[in-house]
């Protein structure tokens, strides 16, 4: 690190701590950026009061960047759906791994609880959601399914959808500043991010492997 981006660090002082039960994300210093940040892979969540950005790189997955917008108060999501939760009639209820098809709904409403925790108000949410691309080497679109229902939830939920960049044949880097809102969002040459590909076939498998069983009370 050079002595120019240590003064900038040092000038922001310790790393604010995380809020407990996100002590096993990914936090450090972004010098780009000048900031601390958080980085998320996929089936994680994270949520930040101090001013940190949260950044992820998405395919095939959706993030959800939630936040109050009168306090600040925000975080991000990384997820995605089983690719064969939707049965003959295009519905993703009542089929034999509805539990999986939860995930979507789990990563939302974890994300708002702890939102809520923190002092946020559900009236004062905002969302932006990003990814969907449909990169996967398989023949169903999932990235397309997952961006259906994450449009969809916050809908029926009465939140409000404030940005939506999704689908397309990339994938995305987002970097997200909770405090303010604001979102950087990077489309990456498909051909090149093979790393990104690979990781979310390993995520879809485990999915199927590991439906979510967790009831979520929602505030």
């Amino acid at each position: 690190m050079s002595a120019e981006l240590q003064k900038n660090k040092e000038s922001c002082g310790d790393q604010p701590p995380a809020i407990v039960g996100f002590e096993h994300i990914n936090r450090y210093w972004d010098p780009q950026n000048s900031v601390f940040a958080a980085k998320l892979l996929p089936g994680e969540y994270y949520v930040s009061t101090t001013g940190e950005m949260i950044t992820t790189v998405l395919g095939s997955c959706i993030s959800a960047c939630i936040r109050d917008k009168v306090f600040g108060i925000g975080g991000m999501n990384h997820f995605m759906l089983p690719d064969h939760a939707e049965n003959q009639n295009g519905s993703w209820e009542n089929t034999k791994v509805n539990a999986a098809t939860r995930y979507g709904n789990y990563a939302m409403e974890h994300l708002i609880n702890d939102i809520l925790k923190q002092g946020g108000r559900r009236d004062n949410l905002e969302v932006k959601l990003f990814g969907g691309g449909q990169v996967l080497r398989i023949a169903t679109n999932i990235g397309g399914k997952n961006a259906q229902f994450a449009e969809s939830y916050v809908r029926m939920e009465g939140l409000t959808l404030a940005a939506i960049d999704v689908e397309g044949p990339y994938p995305r880097k987002v970097n997200y500043f909770p405090a303010t809102g604001r979102v950087r969002v990077k489309k990456l040459e498909p051909l090149h991010n093979d790393t990104v590909v690979s990781r979310e076939e390993k995520y879809l498998h485990s999915l199927v492997e590991t439906p979510v069983e967790t009831e979520i009370d929602l505030f």
